[in-house]
């Protein structure tokens, strides 16, 4: 079973000229650790992210097209010995270009193939880095806390997908390459994460809809995270994912899709991603109220109890019972509050 990013195709947007050459000297992060840890270069989320600027576009991966400051440089943890992208939570491989070699990490621009791969590589981390950094996988279940095959370039086309057959992740090109941007990467590694979870989870409308609300919320989830983990100055809205990969198919401000919107139950089109912003505002509601921490504690949480062919009602019933169970009233009540707002049925 596929679960694709995509909904569905917008009109183009005219190629803008861009100032800033990504070849300038890199913007390092501040608090990096110790240089004798293997280092690379990504972007900061996404340029539009790190930039604010909405004008930005793709011309066939040119390097110029992004200004150096969108890069960063980072740690890559977690790696085996191999030399190359595999380590303890990620293994990335590329059908269309050589494989990266963590060596020459520093040296790749979003021009070279092996720069999608140290994105896939970086992203994938980091996300299973924040949900260990919850708790799953000590004092919680784990919460897809093996080894996740990620595969570059695979899919001829402008889509990325999980897919449950061989728990894997395929990132497309076409347009901005998937890859150059860290939403789409983790709004995939959120698929792998529900199917860990609960295998083959996603079999209907209203699941689908849960499915892509959740990738949607941890991109957020994790880029804010990080963003503020490694000092990055973000200056694009947060609640809008995916506003690079978006700048193919959208008018600015550039959006694949927000969590931030005003739908409601009754707003239901019978399309996963057109309907998952229904519950992905419920879940920022519920960041909103809580704090991140034991919201995102909640949320994942609550999601070992879910049904693969779950309902919106069912599923909201169990993350409410979840905080209930772990944080007490209050939270519960907050929790029923953020989906009574969406007006899901049976809360």
């Amino acid at each position: 079973m596929t679960r694709r990013t995509r909904r569905t195709s917008r009109g183009l947007v005219a190629a803008a000229a861009v100032a800033g050459t990504a070849a300038a000297a890199l913007l390092p992060s501040p608090g990096a650790v110790a240089a004798t840890l293997p280092q690379a270069r990504v972007f900061m989320v996404n340029p539009v992210q790190s930039s604010g600027d909405q004008s930005l576009a793709d011309h066939k991966d040119a390097a110029s097209d992004v200004p150096a400051s969108a890069y960063a440089t980072v740690t890559l943890r977690n790696l085996d010995a191999s030399g190359g992208l595999s380590g303890k939570w990620a293994a990335v491989r590329s059908e269309t270009g050589k494989p990266a070699k963590v060596a020459d990490a520093t040296t790749y621009n979003r021009s070279d193939d092996q720069f999608e791969q140290v994105m896939a590589y970086f992203w994938v981390n980091e996300a299973q880095e924040y949900l260990q950094g919850l708790g799953f996988g000590t004092e919680l279940p784990g919460a897809n806390d093996r080894v996740q095959p990620v595969r570059l370039n695979q899919w001829g086309a402008d889509n990325s997908f999980f897919t449950d057959k061989k728990d894997e992740i395929r990132f497309g090109k076409g347009g901005v390459d998937d890859a150059e941007d860290a939403d789409v990467i983790v709004h995939e590694y959120g698929h792998a994460v529900h199917d860990a979870q609960v295998p083959g989870f996603g079999t209907n409308a209203e699941s689908g809809a849960i499915g892509e609300a959740f990738g949607d919320y941890l991109a957020v989830a994790v880029g804010t995270h990080a963003a503020t983990k490694y000092g990055w100055p973000l200056k694009a809205d947060a609640a809008c994912v995916a506003d690079w990969d978006a700048t193919g198919y959208s008018e600015a401000p550039h959006c694949l899709r927000r969590i931030d919107g005003t739908k409601t139950y009754a707003d239901r089109e019978g399309e996963v991603h057109a309907d998952g912003e229904i519950w992905s505002r419920a879940l920022l509601d519920i960041r909103t109220s809580l704090g991140a921490r034991t919201a995102d504690r909640i949320i994942v949480n609550a999601q070992f109890g879910f049904a693969p062919d779950t309902s919106f009602e069912a599923a909201a019933k169990t993350t409410i019972a979840t905080a209930q169970k772990m944080y007490g009233t209050a939270a519960a009540g907050a929790v029923r509050d953020a989906f009574r707002a969406r007006a899901i049925p049976g809360v």
